[in-house]
């Protein structure tokens, strides 16, 4: 019985595109219907400090110990800490779309919500879909780089010493990780207990691994010397092409701003305090990352930095042997951090995604004591502790990147839309035609760079992209509706539409791999759409918009029932 009645829902799936794929919802909406769908409301006991905190952890991973040495040695030399400074205004531009959003739409789904209510119901569960597999895979790999860190902490130098080799299982798959998985299990039973518990631990080890991160930077800056800056080669001894190419390659160092979006439900104040979260965790990020970059080539010549475990390797051959324990010990420290924040804002996702029925509404399930989502929590700790067991996840990096570059992309594409279609009254013509147009001259100019074309060239489509962007503020007219809760973008639309250019420029850095992975994962979730997804909110939102009709038909002919009978009496 249940399958015929599926067999039938199938048949109809066109039409049932047809309605969904573009359905939007409002804020209002977002903010009451969808929310009570998950039962109890989370509890909102986060500040703004909270918030700080739980933005710089997230950031504060490993990446910034795995990419500063290779950039320095290989792509940008000393000038690293330049590439850092332009990663961090494409992360605080992104970052500022995200706030504007976050504001209006203070929602547990972050850009799945955001994009929702712009561009439709596919668009939102693409980009969704997109952020839970980066956050899962990522997580896992973090977790057993977590392994490989802490080994080193305590003097061993082989990654794999605490790892379990079996025999017989595929190579890559078979070095058995039980100390990663033994770390997602204690945090997820943290993460299902409360989320301000959470908070506070995570607090604590964000302000150790500041510390750490001083040590290093202070370290440095005591130690170094200037001409290690300028010899050999000078300061950018690859030229503006290598600190730019760096600028792509450590500018996934600040993934994880994000999460502190979706703790939307959970602050008090959220006007206030969003901005201050999002902003403040990227702008201070921003300032350790590139101090940590400029003390790394102050101790030794770009051409003398090892690739691998690079600060590490500075310390010892400064003849600083405990400091490279200390440098195990607080990275472990930072993965810690980055992972509880990773871990609070992927379950923040799938219990969105389920209110919205795109996946099963169990869920959506908030626990009424503790405030948290619960299921969501638990079901992806288990994913990702079964991952992180067996798999090696070398080969996914890069398509965790472009999918998060894509949502990055699209977020700051559906501002420019929502500023200059739903809120300023505008036909969309417009401004579909810029964003086509600006999406097309960003991707000219990057393969450009890529491919090393004349220099007329990408003056042309830099030229192109600017010349667009004048043109569209000079014709179509935004109206600026501030209200006492609002937070706005200013000098719109140039800071989405930077974004926009550099997130296409850094994914055109990409290898051809990462799209073909990325093809796949994208055919998998389309087909999971249209084979369950599509049919579950055609059933909840439109045979429900069919019931609230009738009850109103229903109740209005009562009405008109009681009235004739009152004029007979």
């Amino acid at each position: 019985m249940v399958f015929s009645t599926y067999l039938n829902s199938l048949a109809k799936t066109p039409q049932m595109l047809k309605k969904r794929m573009l359905a939007t919802w409002t804020p209002d909406q977002e903010l009451n219907k969808v929310r009570l769908r998950s039962g109890a409301d989370m509890k909102r006991k986060l500040t703004w400090y909270d918030l700080v905190a739980l933005g710089v952890g997230g950031m504060l991973g490993v990446g910034v110990f795995v990419t500063t040495g290779p950039v320095a040695r290989k792509t940008s030399g000393p000038s690293v800490f330049i590439s850092y400074i332009i990663a961090a205004v494409s992360a605080l531009l992104s970052s500022l779309c995200y706030t504007e959003f976050s504001v209006d739409i203070p929602v547990a789904g972050g850009a799945f919500s955001y994009l929702r209510v712009t561009f439709g119901e596919f668009v939102g569960y693409f980009a969704g879909a997109n952020i839970l597999m980066e956050y899962v895979l990522s997580n896992a790999a973090v977790s057993r780089s977590f392994t490989e860190y802490l080994s080193c902490a305590f003097g061993r130098n082989d990654p794999n010493s605490w790892r379990v080799h079996v025999h017989g299982l595929m190579q890559g798959y078979n070095m058995l990780d039980f100390p990663a998985v033994a770390l997602i299990i204690v945090l997820t039973i943290c993460l299902c207990h409360s989320t301000k518990e959470t908070s506070m631990l995570n607090l604590i080890m964000t302000a150790f691994h500041v510390v750490f991160f001083g040590f290093i930077i202070i370290a440095g800056f005591c130690n170094g010397k200037l001409e290690n800056l300028v010899k050999p080669g000078g300061i950018a001894p690859y030229g503006v092409s290598g600190i730019l190419d760096g600028a792509a390659i450590v500018y996934f160092s600040y993934i994880g701003y994000d999460t502190v979006s979706t703790m939307a439900e959970e602050i008090r104040n959220p006007s206030k305090t969003l901005p201050v979260g999002i902003v403040g965790s990227v702008l201070i990020v921003s300032a350790l990352y590139c101090l940590m970059a400029l003390a790394l080539c102050l101790l030794l010549p770009y051409n003398m930095i090892p690739e691998g475990a690079s600060f590490s390797a500075v310390f010892q051959q400064m003849g600083w042997k405990w400091a490279s324990n200390v440098v195990g010990a607080g990275a472990s420290l930072g993965i810690v951090a980055s992972l509880l924040v990773a871990m609070l804002g992927q379950a923040r996702y799938l219990c969105v995604i389920g209110r919205a029925r795109l996946v099963p509404s169990w869920f959506a399930k908030v626990h009424p004591t503790t405030g948290t989502p619960l299921n969501a929590t638990i079901v992806l700790g288990i994913c990702q502790a079964a991952i992180a067991l067996f798999t090696e996840l070398d080969f996914v990096i890069e398509m965790i990147s472009i999918g998060t570059l894509l949502v990055f992309y699209l977020v700051s594409n559906a501002l420019i839309f929502r500023r200059y279609v739903i809120l300023s009254k505008n036909p969309p013509h417009h401004t579909l035609s810029f964003l086509f147009l600006l999406s097309c001259s960003s991707f000219a100019f990057s393969l450009a760079w890529k491919f090393k074309l004349h220099w007329w060239n990408l003056s042309l489509f830099a030229g192109l992209t600017i010349s667009a962007t004048i043109i569209f503020q000079y014709l179509v007219p935004l109206v600026v509706m501030e209200r006492p809760e609002s937070w706005l973008v200013p000098f719109m639309p140039w800071p989405a539409t930077v974004s926009i250019f550099l997130n296409v420029f850094l994914m055109t850095t990409l290898k051809m791999v990462a799209y073909k992975r990325f093809g796949i994962w994208a055919g998998v979730i389309t087909l999971f759409y249209v084979l369950y997804g599509v049919h579950s909110t055609y059933n909840a939102e439109e045979i429900m918009e069919m019931v609230v009709v009738d009850n109103v038909n229903t109740n209005s002919t009562k009405q008109e029932v009681t009235k004739v009978d009152i004029q007979l009496l």
